[in-house]
């Protein structure tokens, strides 16, 4: 061992993912996905490469649970935003919209550039499909009892006008508060179309 390298420490399963993860998005944060590296998460790490191989198979796997931690974040500001609404629609569509905002922008370009690292890898589309589902499936459970059925469509459709404004903020052009309440007037109208 050189001076510079640190001992390795044997971790339970658990942690070593969760602290291979963390390392990830550090190292993610510093040099980008193009930088981004086994080589390089594995020196950081202060781990060989085969233990990384272990816990994700390859760098989409790495990348493909980067997605999923932050989609799980989403879902869980989303559930906590949502415990303290009243059950009234304009007040749910507000909380829902800035939820979907807030983590986007929480996330920042980190999400945005994992995914654009994992374009044309099918357990991406997979694994956004999924999450995606999950997400609208909990917005509908929050919004239906106040106005009835809301389409598939219209759940699209919020979905990109609330992507298309995150990066609107991320990119300058417009405030998070300008974006929440757009978005929020985008949901409120696809909630009203009943036809």
């Amino acid at each position: 061992m050189t001076a510079n390298q640190t001992p390795r420490q044997r971790l339970p399963r658990a942690e070593r993912r969760s602290q291979l993860l963390a390392t990830a998005r550090d190292l993610i944060d510093e040099v980008g996905t193009d930088g981004f590296t086994l080589d390089r998460l594995a020196a950081r790490a202060g781990v060989t490469k085969p233990v990384i191989y272990d816990h994700f198979g390859n760098r989409a796997g790495v990348l493909t649970e980067i997605f999923r931690e932050c989609k799980d974040a989403q879902r869980e500001a989303l559930t906590a935003a949502l415990d303290s609404t009243p059950p009234e629609l304009p007040v749910v569509a507000a909380v829902i919209a800035g939820a979907y905002i807030n983590c986007c922008l929480t996330e920042g370009t980190e999400l945005r550039d994992v995914s654009a690292a994992l374009t044309g890898s099918a357990v991406l589309r997979r694994v956004r499909k999924d999450a995606e589902d999950v997400y609208l499936a909990q917005c509908r459970r929050a919004l239906e009892p106040l106005c009835g059925q809301v389409a598939d469509r219209d759940m699209a459709a919020f979905t990109g006008a609330g992507d298309a404004l995150a990066r609107c903020v991320l990119d300058g052009g417009t405030t998070a508060a300008d974006a929440c309440r757009s978005l929020t007037r985008i949901l409120m109208a696809v909630t009203d179309d009943r036809d």
